[in-house]
């Protein structure tokens, strides 16, 4: 038998990515149990993260100031922009060490049918600093997914209006993939070994 607050916690825990109902169950009791002083930390941290985290203003990264630390830093290639699906993916080729350039996140793929557009993806604010002029290759990361083909088409034709070199990632990532299972080695190589798309 559940209180309706323990209730309210297993169907909270539940909005979180591979956690069903009996995973949040588990979760639930486990902090009630035994980590109270954890389930105390993780609710602070959780509320400070929602409020003090929004996007950076020029590449829509995850960020606690204006600019993200990626963007603000003079040591990256500005004449290069990765544009790739999520924060996460960003992680991903950092942690492959193989990029010096700029990055631009879409936060998604476009999906009509899921109501995910062109303006849902801040495409005509990535379009403007294309036109812009100081970009001229643009790697696109999109997965190879269905949608993030089709997004990466879309955005192949976007470079090609203003100018700008589009490449697209391929050698080594699996089709159908996604890039944040895609181990570091394997991006590293997938950067360096870039084609004209």
């Amino acid at each position: 038998m559940t209180t309706p607050l323990l209730n309210d916690l297993i169907k909270a825990l539940t909005a979180l990515p591979g956690i069903g109902p009996k995973s949040a169950q588990r979760i639930a009791f486990n902090l009630l149990e035994r980590n109270r002083d954890a389930a105390r930390r993780l609710s602070k941290v959780l509320d400070e993260a929602m409020t003090r985290i929004g996007q950076c203003t020029l590449c829509r990264t995850f960020s606690e100031a204006p600019l993200c630390q990626l963007c603000a830093s003079t040591n990256r290639d500005p004449a290069v922009l990765c544009v790739v699906e999520t924060p996460v993916d960003v992680l991903s080729i950092e942690q492959s060490a193989s990029f010096r350039g700029r990055y631009y996140v879409l936060m998604g793929r476009l999906s009509p049918i899921d109501g995910i557009t062109p303006e849902t993806l801040g495409l005509p604010a990535l379009e403007r600093r294309l036109a812009e002029g100081e970009v001229k290759e643009m790697i696109v990361a999109t997965g190879t997914t269905m949608e993030g083909e089709a997004t990466a088409h879309y955005l192949r034709q976007m470079a090609r209006r203003a100018g700008v070199t589009p490449t697209r990632i391929a050698y080594g990532v699996p089709v159908g993939g996604e890039l944040e299972y895609v181990d570091g080695t394997t991006l590293s190589h997938a950067i360096s070994s870039r084609r004209e798309y």
